[in-house]
């Protein structure tokens, strides 16, 4: 799977444990930045995120801040993005299963990184359920 990813200073460290975690799944991973934990603006790297899973170079999208509110609200601006927040691994399930969310926000002030593993896998191998969740879905869109 394509998956993008991205953060702010404050999930620096988690994003980059991420990052190297995906790839001993097998998975392809586009890395947004940061590059350094230096002190940076979150709406720099979840909108190339956002974008790139709106515009399908990437099938789902990972993004790491402080409380995820941030990096949430952001990429929500986009019309084709679905983030949701997720601090527990049954959230990250029902935001697929439910939500058809298509980029996973972690607050990583919250949650340690073993539990962010696991969150992040079950958002990646969930699958939408479709049916009364669709129509529900397709009605979340401004456009």
């Amino acid at each position: 799977m394509k998956i993008a990813i991205g953060s702010d200073h404050a999930g620096f460290e988690y994003k980059t444990t991420l990052v190297d975690y995906l790839k001993e799944l097998g998975h392809e991973v586009s890395d947004f930045g940061p590059a350094t934990g230096d002190s940076v603006d979150y709406p720099d790297y979840a909108h190339p995120v956002a974008s790139s899973v709106e515009n399908k170079e990437n099938e789902l999208g990972i993004l790491v801040c402080g409380s995820a509110n941030g990096v949430a609200i952001t990429a929500n601006k986009h019309q084709g993005i679905r983030a949701a927040i997720a601090w527990q691994n049954e959230i990250a399930a029902l935001a697929r299963q439910h939500n058809n969310a298509n980029v996973l926000c972690i607050p990583a002030r919250f949650i340690d990184i073993e539990l962010a593993k696991k969150i992040t896998n079950t958002f990646i191998t969930t699958d939408f359920e479709g049916g009364r969740h669709a129509t529900r879905v397709n009605k979340i869109s401004c456009s």
